[in-house]
């Protein structure tokens, strides 16, 4: 059985997925064959495999840091909030149930057989296994059925780290808490930390990280220093509230504006990653109708609730707004629901049983939930250059005969619609499209011609490998990985002195 280790964190957002990347990088440069895994992942952002599985974008992520193609075995379980209390469950990449929390209970010892079964096949193939854990061990109301913290981590033997994201402040509180909220064989693998995001002088920090090792008797394995730029695809919307980065100074005259509307169940926002990296291409997110008023281009990127999220934009004015602009000719990209939400009609029995909706009526198509999801990787072309994207929707498109075609959509004079995301990942077709994009808008706006958002992704991911290499005790983290948590460490009050005879 290969070496593995369980990368935890006090939070969502505290940096486990960015040094599970880190980690994948740092090992495939010594040579060592390593895979990711993360047994249960929340989120709308998800990608298609090869094989057509649909897992979290951020396992995509991490393998390609490894430099391996994903499989659905590195994010067996998937689920797919689509209210604040319903969720889609994808199963080695396939939907197979739509429930609330409590209904989720009673799949639970099936998920956490299927989570095992997947770790082990993935130990099998590879040296190393780097698993992510979801949000924090320390949820203690969720720890009786979880297979993706704690729960993994015993049925699997598996050394753990917890990441603290210092930023946020009360770092040392959460790491002390983490632990001590957890009962003593929880406690006993996890073998100590890593402090996320930290900006300053470290001598500063030196004595807190002496004195959480007394109280803990457990080391931190290193101070991960803030990283600008890096970009990397997130798994939940808080990642969103981060701000975007500053649009880099423009090839030619002018900046191109964008607003991409952000949805209340927003999915697959990385669509737009790759404008972000195009000097003089300022992105901002807007939920306001005056946030579009000075775009040169408004996006409205993919849902996982189209109805829901369409009333949201009429009911915010947004809805207005955007018919407008397309009635004066100003550029409208819809991305999968919100390409369904510039549809003249929609017919969903299937994700709101909303049945008949109007569309927005800006593009000639008719949209209809199918109970099947379609997940695919097509390719094709536009606007001269080739296109390879992906495919996850339940809603089919019908484009009525004669419309002008764009991808697998249409277009309607300045309006556009495919099914496609990661379209704009394509170097050449994005600057095409640009390209139009600014003449409609009347920018003098020229697209740089030699950024490459392959290599931009590869930059970044080499940059978290040097991060490991130079920030981390990298010796003690191959003993932990191929021995495990070091045995007779301390437990932790108060949970533990409660449990403990």
């Amino acid at each position: 059985m290969s070496g593995a280790l369980l990368v935890a964190g006090t939070t969502s957002d505290a940096g486990k997925s960015v040094l599970t990347a880190g980690l994948c990088r740092w090992l495939v440069r010594q040579g060592v064959k390593v895979a990711p895994f993360k047994a249960q992942n929340m989120s709308l952002n998800s990608m298609v495999t090869l094989d057509g599985a649909e897992i979290g974008r951020a396992q995509v992520t991490q393998a390609q840091a490894a430099r391996i193609e994903p499989t659905a075995h590195m994010n067996p379980v998937l689920l797919k909030p689509g209210s604040d209390r319903r969720s889609q469950v994808v199963v080695l990449g396939r939907p197979v149930a739509d429930v609330d929390a409590l209904e989720y209970r009673e799949h639970k010892d099936r998920l956490r057989d299927v989570a095992l079964a997947s770790l082990e096949r993935l130990r099998a193939e590879y040296d190393v296994v780097i698993c992510e854990g979801a949000g924090s061990p320390a949820e203690i109301n969720l720890r009786a059925g979880d297979i993706a913290n704690m729960g993994l981590a015993r049925a699997a033997g598996l050394p753990v780290l917890v990441v603290g994201d210092i930023d946020r402040g009360g770092v040392f509180a959460a790491l002390y808490g983490t632990v001590g909220l957890l009962e003593p064989a929880d406690q006993a693998l996890i073998a100590g930390f890593v402090i996320n995001k930290f900006r300053g002088a470290q001598e500063l920090l030196a004595p807190g990280l002496q004195q959480l090792q007394r109280l803990t008797g457990r080391p931190t394995y290193g101070v991960l220093p803030w990283l600008d730029g890096l970009q990397l695809d997130v798994e939940d919307s808080l990642g969103l509230d981060v701000p975007l980065p500053a649009a880099p100074a423009p090839h030619g005259a002018e900046t191109l504006r964008v607003a991409v509307v952000r949805l209340p169940r927003i999915s697959n926002f990385t669509d737009i990653d790759a404008l972000t990296c195009e000097p003089g291409v300022s992105v901002r997110y807007a939920t306001t109708p005056g946030e579009l008023a000075d775009a040169d281009l408004v996006v409205l990127p993919g849902s996982r609730a189209t109805v829901s999220d369409l009333g949201w934009l009429r009911a915010r004015g947004l809805a207005d707004q955007i018919v407008r602009r397309a009635a004066a000719g100003r550029p409208v990209l819809g991305i999968c629901g919100g390409y369904q939400m510039l549809a003249a009609e929609i017919v969903d029995e299937v994700e709101s049983a909303a049945g008949r909706v109007e569309g927005l009526g800006l593009l000639p198509v008719r949209v209809e939930f199918a109970a099947d999801k379609t997940l695919r990787r097509p390719s094709g072309a536009a606007y001269g250059h080739d296109v390879r994207a992906y495919e996850i929707h339940h809603g089919i498109a019908t484009v009525d005969e004669g419309a002008e075609p764009f991808l697998d959509g249409c277009r309607a004079g300045a309006v556009w619609g495919t099914t496609w995301h990661g379209a704009l990942e394509n170097d050449g077709f994005r600057r095409a499209f640009l390209r139009e994009v600014a003449d409609l808008a009347g920018r003098d706006f020229t697209p740089a011609p030699d950024v490459s958002f392959g290599a931009l992704r590869e930059a970044r991911l080499d940059a978290l490998g040097d991060m490991v290499e130079r920030h981390l005790d990298t010796a003690a983290l191959w003993r932990l990985i191929e021995r495990g948590a070091p045995p007779g460490l301390p437990v932790v009050p108060p949970a533990g002195a409660d449990l403990v005879p």
